[in-house]
């Protein structure tokens, strides 16, 4: 009987012992509308305000730096379970924050984090820099298992950090994984528009992991707009390396005595098992009312601007009309109907650090480029800045502010604004954080780019040029499509760029001109003869571009010490050998889908035809790289570069598939000679 009584006794033990866990491990998703009543575990200097607001620091009275941290009270299960089976990793939140700084306008810090934690104990964790997740000795170590995502708001460099003003993923370190300036996608304007963290105004953080594709996707906006359809930052991960079978899911925060902030959650959702409820933002607590500085008598103050204001008319009045009419900037009637955003000198030349030499990004006919970081935003910028010797002047100016300021493409540069002052001339675009695709295709320094990342480029550019071609209100010429006028950003996504050699003409004209430019290698042999740039010499342009990217080498270019090698002729003469993939990029190492190369290579041949109706348009070669066209046989010998006979040539045109685009393949007489490269 006695041992029943002690076997009963352990038993009651063990069940009141793992209510606690088996009711955590039911908890896999809540959705807080502020925190009355919450099952939360606060530490530090967080706390929890009547009005249901959380608060991770409080900058009220502070002598010493503050960390607050916020931890869902039950573990969540992430990881395979210590039984072997399998648990999904994937896992939605969304939070609602607002970091308010002391003064407004004036920037603060640290930081705050979301965090996937093994423990909620960070009592050896350090403030200020650390965020309150790790400390000078195991930072960047192993066994941390901690995954957070970072809103930094102090530039620290011995962490990498781009700005103060960032967001970041963070694996066991604070050395981000992957960082990206405050922004958010506008579906509205569709285009990325700048946030400033410590603005004190409430904004909306989306953190969604799929563990089928190992991805994990960051999105920020400001809370009165709903979640933007592109991200902000997408990472592939494999959160299984990090996170353990059992982990807490919360927020840290710390701020110092020096530009101190508040750091507030409004909301907080979050789903183990699948997406992750919508806050409803009209339920949300407020924030408390921002704090004013020193409050000066209005009379003072209205005064003191009166007095200023004197002195400064009496001192600075005739100086200062003088030096406006002086510098007064150019302002002509096309810019008011075609001119994109205009940005003030003064503040792209601070943006360039008075366009120093240690910001220059290159230089070229057209003039030198400098990277920048404008100081309202810190948002990076490419500014091209004319040269006064350019042999191209205004007009060509004019033509790339009028066509670049109103095209919109995921593959096209985006230029943003200019400016025009005292005759100088400047042009500021997206800044383009991997450079141009040539100094990838030929520079050591550079790592050289896998097949896929290249197939990509190449699909990318040619969907960019189908948009100059046919889908905008007007038809433009690029004129110099080639490798080192592709630019590639951070995703090593191809854009094509350098539209000082543009011209446009209305739909259903003859989109043509008389004016030859370009870079030898990449002009249609027409050109020379003609002087007259189409579309069809884009294409053939485009063709040498597949070729050398393809390929790794330039359409012209020695071989030895004394002789030229055209690379289209050695890709054909490798074509009719029948072995046209030994044309491919030895760095490749053989590593590519054969069907995609072949499908380059003999495409880039297609589009070097020397008679223009016979290369496709680029709306065909899209269709032929997206595989909805089957691309035709090339012609046998010399009558690809030869002089067609016969009919063999009216035979191959119509051997293209149809199309409605511009730019489409048309039978020509048998009698019509080809040249070869203009020979």
């Amino acid at each position: 009987m006695a041992t029943i009584l002690v076997s009963l006794h352990f038993l009651i033990i063990f069940y009141v012992s793992n209510i606690p866990l088996a009711f955590a491990q039911n908890e896999n998703q809540f959705i807080y509308n502020g925190f009355r009543p919450a099952k939360l575990h606060l530490d530090g200097s967080a706390q929890l305000l009547s009005n249901g607001l959380l608060q991770l620091t409080n900058i009220k009275n502070i002598s010493s730096p503050q960390v607050g941290h916020v931890f869902y009270q039950f573990p969540l299960k992430f990881n395979t379970t210590s039984t072997g089976s399998t648990l999904s990793l994937s896992f939605s939140t969304n939070f609602v924050f607002a970091i308010v700084p002391e003064v407004p306008s004036s920037g603060g810090g640290h930081g705050m984090t979301f965090t996937i934690s093994p423990s909620w104990n960070f009592i050896h964790a350090g403030g200020n820099q650390y965020l309150g997740l790790f400390n000078s000795s195991n930072d960047g170590l192993p066994v941390n298992h901690i995954l957070a995502i970072e809103l930094d708001t102090i530039l620290n460099p011995e962490f990498g950090d781009i700005d103060r003003n960032h967001v970041g993923i963070d694996v066991n370190s604070l050395n981000s994984t992957e960082l990206a300036p405050a922004m958010y996608f506008s579906n509205k304007e569709g285009k990325n528009i700048s946030l400033e963290l410590t603005s004190g105004n409430p904004m909306h953080l989306w953190i969604d992991y799929d563990e089928a594709e190992e991805l994990l996707n960051v999105t920020l906006a400001p809370t009165r707009i709903p979640k933007p359809n592109w991200p902000l930052m997408s990472k592939h991960i494999d959160l299984s390396l990090y996170l353990l079978e059992s982990m807490y899911v919360g927020f840290s925060a710390t701020t110092g005595t020096r530009a101190p902030s508040d750091h507030y959650i409004l909301g907080w959702s979050f789903n183990k098992s699948g997406q992750a409820q919508s806050l409803d933002v009209s339920k949300l607590p407020s924030l408390p009312r921002q704090r004013k500085t020193k409050e000066i008598p209005r009379l003072m103050i209205m005064v003191f601007l009166i007095a200023v204001t004197l002195v400064l008319i009496t001192i600075t009045g005739v100086a200062y009309i003088i030096r406006r009419k002086k510098y007064e900037e150019i302002r002509e009637d096309w810019e008011r109907e075609y001119g994109p955003h205009r940005f003030i000198y003064k503040n792209l030349y601070k943006a360039t650090n008075g366009f120093s030499d240690k910001e220059l990004l290159g230089a070229g006919g057209f003039g030198k480029v400098y990277r920048g970081i404008l100081p309202s935003s810190n948002v990076q910028i490419a500014v091209k800045r004319v040269s006064h010797n350019s042999k191209q002047g205004m007009k060509e100016f004019v033509a790339e502010i009028i066509s670049m300021g109103r095209l919109r493409h995921r593959n096209l540069v985006q230029l943003l604004g200019y400016c025009r002052r005292r005759g100088e001339l400047l042009l500021v675009y997206d800044y383009m954080s991997n450079g141009s695709l040539d100094k990838f295709l030929y520079s050591n320094e550079k790592p050289s780019l896998s097949w896929f990342q290249r197939f990509r480029i190449i699909k990318g550019v040619a969907s960019g040029l189908l948009y100059l071609h046919e889908e905008w209100e007007q038809v433009v010429l690029h004129r110099d499509v080639k490798a080192s006028n592709v630019l590639l950003d951070a995703e090593l996504n191809g854009r094509l760029g350098d539209f000082g050699l543009a011209k446009l003409y209305d739909h259903g004209t003859n989109p043509q001109t008389t004016h030859v430019v370009g870079t030898v290698g990449y002009l249609a042999p027409e050109i020379i003869r003609t002087r007259r740039a189409t579309t069809c010499t884009d294409v053939f342009s485009f063709g040498a571009f597949m070729l050398e990217v393809a390929c790794g080498k330039r359409p012209v270019g020695l071989q030895g010490l004394t002789e030229d090698i055209i690379l289209v002729d050695w890709v054909f003469e490798c074509w009719r050998r029948g072995a046209i993939l030994d044309a491919s990029d030895p760095r490749l190492g053989g590593n590519y889908v054969v069907e995609e190369m072949e499908l380059v290579l003999k495409l880039g041949l297609l589009c070097s035809h020397t008679v223009p109706a016979a290369r496709p348009s680029i709306r065909q070669v899209m269709q032929f790289l997206d595989g909805n066209a089957n691309l035709p046989e090339l012609p046998d010998g010399s009558t690809f570069f030869g002089t067609f006979k016969g009919n063999e040539e009216h035979d191959y045109l119509l051997s293209l598939p149809s199309s409605s685009g511009k730019g489409s393949a048309a039978s020509l007489s048998s009698t019509d000679s080809i040249l070869i490269n203009g020979r």
